[in-house]
């Protein structure tokens, strides 16, 4: 591990009210001192007690006055790396911000990495591993579901529960070994019912933590919604609507959008990642025919597929076409222009999808929002029926409600791919009891499934992994 001195500025660089210059490291005070003059002109930055903030002044080596600032004193072990650390709280502007870094690494400290600030934290041992990604999660967190739980991890809650797991199983490890290793003081007699009934336990766990990721994962990161129908049907109208302002071109000539559009959108306890596509249909125009082709393929990794149709008009075969493509997607089928006079009711979607999937579809599983297929009548243009939209989401999605309770929500890929590791060892612990194994087996699956969940607050980690994980984060934290 580096000890050197580093430092970087901490918060964004653009022109604010206020801008932080932070430095960590065994200098830090010293580094500091060398730029830092009180109102008196004087160095006395190194006589101030920790967890103190004070009014005075940047200053050049020549002398020359940079900014007027309070400078925060936090001594080691109490701050965040637990190394000596000065925070300089100067004028945000970014041409001053720059100013004062470089007057710093001038005088000894060297520009700090991303994430090496929290890299610091975690190997100086005042955090975990899941806490340290739990501060980048809350710098990133899109709506109040990623806040509240990137908050809830960062007080502990995945440290617990996987510490509480690891010491279970530690347990029962040290108990097997010492009784193989000293057979004659302790027994193991009666043991497998205890060892059974204690990886029962464990394996409900970690297999109602594995439930929460699906959901946990697409309430922090958004649900990945892909827009279809036919061209002309209202489908960047939509997109305009659920984004509040013009994002989209709409006009009455079919084929207008011949690429895909982005964009994302904050709807208070979820996301939607929404992509708008072209219209969907036969056509010889090569341009287009690509759009088409494009919007086929995105389709086919969506997490949610909206299919707009222009309810005022016939279905056609090219509504065959695109069911076939998504009756396997969870679709919210939306009967667009509901404002105008109505020729495809709920009756002929129940009659195109039962065409599509080649097997009779009744009315009631397109109007229940536990199905993969639903439907509700919109009027993109009168800002009719978006309400029932997000409500049929979360219905969809997420049973109608989403917790802020005290259950733990797995959020994290990684987590979950230890986590389905750990799972595995355990059962074939489970498997070697129902056998009859030796005691040495139940240990060795044992251990695996301690290392697995080891990685996940970083006490069974390599180095190469903690060096991806911290190179993602932003400079200066």
């Amino acid at each position: 591990m580096k000890t050197d001195t580093i430092a970087a500025i901490a918060t964004a660089l653009s022109d604010s009210g206020i801008g932080i210059i932070r430095v960590s490291g065994e200098e830090a005070i010293s580094i500091a001192g060398k730029i830092y003059r009180n109102k008196k002109n004087e160095d006395v930055l190194s006589t101030y007690q920790s967890h103190t903030i004070h009014y005075g002044f940047i200053v050049e080596k020549n002398g020359n006055l940079i900014d007027e600032v309070m400078i925060s004193v936090m001594k080691a072990p109490y701050s965040y790396t637990t190394e000596d650390t000065v925070e300089i709280n100067c004028h945000g502007g970014a041409l001053i911000m720059k100013k004062i870094l470089m007057t710093v690494i001038e005088a000894g400290a060297r520009l700090a990495e991303p994430g090496e600030f929290t890299k610091r934290a975690f190997l100086n041992g005042r955090i975990d591993l899941s806490r340290a990604e739990a501060v980048m999660d809350m710098i990133h967190a899109k709506n109040q579901f990623a806040l509240k739980s990137s908050l809830k991890q960062l007080r502990g809650s995945v440290f617990d529960k996987i510490k509480e797991f690891r010491e279970k199983i530690l347990y029962e490890i040290a108990f097997i070994e010492s009784a193989l290793d000293d057979p004659e003081h302790i027994s193991l007699d009666g043991y497998t019912e205890k060892l059974s009934d204690q990886v029962f336990y464990l394996r409900k766990e970690l297999e109602k933590l594995l439930n929460s990721a699906d959901d946990g994962k697409m309430l922090k990161e958004g649900i990945r919604t892909v827009i279809v129908g036919k061209p002309n049907v209202g489908k960047s109208s939509l997109l305009n609507l659920l984004v509040g302002q013009e994002r989209a071109i709409v006009t009455d000539i079919a084929g207008t959008t011949r690429d895909t559009l982005e964009e994302t959108i904050n709807l208070g306890e979820f996301t939607l990642h929404i992509i708008d596509t072209a219209g969907i249909r036969s056509t010889e125009d090569v341009v287009e025919k690509i759009g088409v082709e494009k919007a086929k393929t995105i389709s086919e990794d969506a997490d949610l597929i909206l299919y707009v149709m222009d309810s005022s008009i016939p279905l056609d075969e090219n509504d065959v076409d695109i069911m076939r493509m998504i009756k396997d997607k969870k679709t919210i089928i939306l009967l667009n222009k509901s404002d105008l006079h109505e020729v495809v009711d709920q009756a002929s979607v129940a009659v195109l999808l039962s065409d599509a999937c080649g097997k009779n579809v009744s009315l009631n599983e397109i109007s229940d929002a536990e199905q993969n297929i639903s439907l509700v009548k919109i009027s993109a243009k009168e800002n009719d029926g978006l309400d029932v939209l997000i409500d049929l989401i979360k219905k969809m999605f997420f049973h109608g409600q989403i917790s802020y309770d005290d259950e733990i929500c797995i959020t994290s890929s990684r987590h979950k791919e230890a986590l389905l590791e750990g799972l595995e060892s355990m059962n074939q612990v489970q498997v070697s009891l129902e056998n009859h194994m030796p005691e040495d087996f139940y240990s060795i699956d044992l251990m695996n499934a301690y290392a697995s969940l080891g990685r996940i607050i970083g006490e069974e980690v390599e180095d190469d992994l903690v060096n991806e994980i911290f190179s993602k984060f932003c400079m200066g934290k």
